[in-house]
C-alpha cells in the first residue's frame, strides 16, 4: 500500500520555524526518526518512509503555501495514489494550541493552502492532521500571526505535539483514519 503524506509549509529560511511551518516540522522530524533525508524533486522535498509494509511517501510543497495544490496533485498522479490515501498536515488557527485532530475531510477555513488543494482536487474529501496554533492574535494581524514563531510557553510543549502527529500518520496508514481518530483524537 502507498500513502501520499503532505507536510504544508514555505520554504526558505525566514519561514522555518513558524507556525505556518507546522506541516514541515512534523515531516523532518518523522524522516529524522527513520534515518531518512529530503531530496528536492518537482514541486517538492520529497522522501520515502517504509513502515509496516506500507511504503509512505513525504512531501514538502516547494511552490509556497498557497499553490500546496499544485505539488499535492502531481505527486498523487505520479505515484498514482487516491485522495483517500493522502493525508495533509496543517496549522489549524481553529485549534487551540495544544490540541492536534485527524480528520477524513472538511473545509478550508480560510486556509490558504487548504484553499488551493480542494480547487486543484476539486474536493475537501481528503483526510488531514489539522495541528492546533491557537488565533492569540489582534484583529486583522493573522498573517503575521501565522509567519510568526510559537511562544516561549509553547516551545516545550512542541516535541510531544510533533510526536503525536507522527503517530497520528503511522496510525492512519496501518490501521486506518476512523481507528486512528478513535484511538489518538483526544
Amino acid at each position: 500500500m502507498k500513502y501520499l503524506i503532505a507536510g504544508l509549509g514555505n520554504i526558505g529560511p525566514e519561514y522555518a520555524d513558524t507556525r505556518h511551518n507546522i506541516g514541515f516540522m512534523v515531516l523532518d522530524q518523522f524522516a529524522k526518526e527513520e534515518g531518512v533525508k529530503f531530496n528536492t524533486e518537482r514541486h517538492a522535498y520529497y522522501t520515502e518512509v517504509n513502515f509496516k509494509g506500507r511504503t509512505l511517501h513525504l512531501i514538502k510543497p516547494t511552490t509556497y503555501m498557497n499553490l500546496s495544490g499544485k505539488a499535492l496533485n502531481y505527486w498523487m498522479q505520479t505515484l498514482k495514489i487516491p485522495v483517500e490515501n493522502v493525508l495533509v498536515i496543517v496549522d489549524e488557527l481553529a485549534l487551540p494550541f495544544g490540541r492536534v485532530q485527524l480528520k477524513p475531510k472538511g473545509g478550508n477555513a480560510g486556509h490558504n493552502g487548504l484553499k488551493n488543494i480542494e480547487a486543484l482536487l476539486g474536493t475537501q474529501a481528503y483526510p488531514r492532521i489539522r495541528f492546533g496554533i491557537g488565533d492569540n492574535f489582534p484583529r486583522g494581524r493573522q498573517v503575521d500571526y501565522v509567519l510568526s514563531g510559537f511562544d516561549d510557553d509553547e516551545i516545550p510543549q512542541l516535541p510531544l505535539l510533533i510526536d503525536k502527529s507522527i503517530e497520528m500518520i503511522k496510525g492512519f496508514s496501518t490501521i486506518g483514519i476512523e481507528l486512528a481518530m478513535t484511538r489518538l483524537n483526544k
